[in-house]
């Protein structure tokens, strides 16, 4: 007897819809649910390297800010060095400061749609392939529209020498694509500040990477 099988279709794709911020970011929405929000803090105050401070929009096809977009950044600390036991090698000499997390979870302001967060700026990273990347940012992006959460990398105007040799910018075909990922340093009442805007749509839309 031949038994006949049976394949479940694949679910429909659907967008983060109006609530992601109640179940992800609960407090930023006005729901104090829990007594500390997972990924508020990136770096802690421990970590050793120059603070800073990255801020941005989120920018639609027709150039209006989005004022609903999560964001999550995954980065290295200042010494290169993620923190994640695979990071800190075999014998775990290369290890996070206390209390840096590396890793952080902001949405975007309801009226301005301006996001923001506060870290320190993450040193140069050794590749799987070994080659040394240039310090840089993960982002991850979702909001209602967004079927599948976008990913993208904030690299920095003043390590131009290190962005010249990454592998991934360097993956990039075309310089001003290229540009999109670079943020812009300012100074603000004697603090770093960098800004990225990210552009969902358009002749300048921001790179994301397809991982």
């Amino acid at each position: 007897m031949v038994q006949k099988l049976n394949y479940l279709k694949e679910t429909p794709s659907q967008t983060a819809g109006p609530y992601v911020h109640i179940g992800l970011a609960p407090g930023a929405a006005g729901f104090e649910i829990y007594d500390q929000e997972l990924g508020h803090d990136i770096a802690g105050p421990n970590a050793a390297g120059e603070r800073i401070r990255v801020e941005g929009l989120v920018i639609d096809g027709i150039g209006s800010p989005v004022k609903d977009v999560l964001l999550e950044a995954w980065q290295a600390n200042a010494n290169g060095v993620y923190a994640h036991p695979e990071h800190a090698g075999p014998d775990h000499t290369h290890t996070v400061d206390e209390g840096f997390r590396g890793w952080g979870r902001v949405i975007t302001d309801f009226d301005s749609g301006e996001w923001a967060f506060d870290t320190v700026k993450p040193g140069p990273v050794m590749g799987r392939n070994g080659q040394m990347m240039a310090p840089h940012i993960n982002l991850w992006i979702v909001a209602r529209g967004i079927n599948v959460g976008l990913n993208t990398r904030i690299y920095f105007e003043d390590e131009a020498e290190a962005n010249t040799a990454d592998p991934i910018i360097n993956l990039i075909e075309w310089e001003k694509r290229r540009a999109t990922l670079i943020a812009k340093r300012d100074m603000r009442d004697g603090k770093v500040v960098y800004r990225f805007d990210i552009r969902l749509q358009g002749e300048d839309e921001t790179v994301f990477f397809d991982i």
